[in-house]
């Protein structure tokens, strides 16, 4: 990351919730200094107010031409927030974007045509350091803003680039909204371990402990996903029998994250309408 150029021209961070937060304390975590950082939110955490005290600047007049701005807030939040920064369209400044359901276009005509735009989708894991990150820009972006907005997003984890923005609501619906199936998946394992007679807070020491696990040993193995899945199983055993349920392919798991991920799909094309 170009530090000494953000950190002589600062950073602006519009919206510092949790992945605000946790993109911010990555880049302080490599250098970026408090004092070149600008933070605009009407509700900052203790965090960012202790922050404040050693130098980084919060809710004050911002620099003349930051490096980046980074839009981090609500979509529902976004007519309210842009025109704080509608002055930094057109120059040399990098806007970039993880607001779902927002198009390209729609900042554009925010901040004009020429400005370097990247839009990205990152997700929740991205608090732990574990998180993907999808990103596209739009026609003024160049190789270096793209660059810079990668190891800007780097920070809290991995970082694919996109052909094309018509691909981001599958993006948003398979790795942004994706936290969120895993999380009611260690709730439903947890509840169907309790249907068969363990205590409620053993089922789900076992079912987090299973999810994580799994996730962890899916992250670092070489194997591919459906190996592992072979692994585990064996001939006529207890995996075996479940998975005939799960990957049946009318009522299981195929079919119904399918159905799951295109409803996402699709409510975020209708977002971006």
């Amino acid at each position: 990351m170009n530090l000494d150029m953000i950190n002589r021209r600062g950073l602006v961070l519009l919206g510092c919730g949790k992945m605000g937060s946790a993109m911010l304390e990555g880049w302080l975590g490599q250098g970026l200094l408090p004092q070149a950082t600008w933070v605009i939110d009407p509700n900052p955490s203790d965090w960012v107010k202790s922050l404040a005290q050693k130098g980084l600047q919060l809710n004050a007049g911002m620099p003349e031409s930051p490096a980046v701005v980074l839009i981090a807030v609500k979509p529902q939040m976004m007519g309210a927030a842009l025109p704080q920064i509608a002055k930094f369209g057109g120059g040399d400044t990098l806007i970039v974007t993880v607001a779902a359901g927002t198009t390209l276009a729609s900042y554009e005509a925010a901040f004009g045509a020429t400005t370097h735009i990247v839009r990205a989708m990152p997700n929740t894991p991205a608090a732990v350091g574990r998180g993907i990150s999808a990103l596209i820009g739009n026609a003024a972006s160049t190789a270096a803003d793209l660059d810079l907005a990668e190891d800007l997003l780097s920070a809290v984890g991995q970082v694919v680039r996109l052909e094309g923005e018509h691909q981001m609501d599958a993006v948003t619906a398979v790795s942004g909204s994706g936290p969120a199936y895993v999380f009611h998946l260690i709730e439903a394992l947890a509840a169907a371990g309790e249907a068969e007679g363990l205590p409620s807070d053993l089922a789900m020491q076992l079912a987090r402990a299973t999810v994580t696990g799994a996730g962890e040993l899916a992250h670092r193995a070489p194997e591919t996903a459906a190996q592992l899945r072979v692994n585990v199983t064996s001939p006529g055993g207890t995996t075996a029998a479940a998975l005939s349920v799960l990957m049946d392919p009318d009522s299981g798991f195929p079919a119904l994250l399918q159905r799951a991920v295109k409803a996402a799909a699709d409510r975020g094309r209708e977002l971006g309408k």
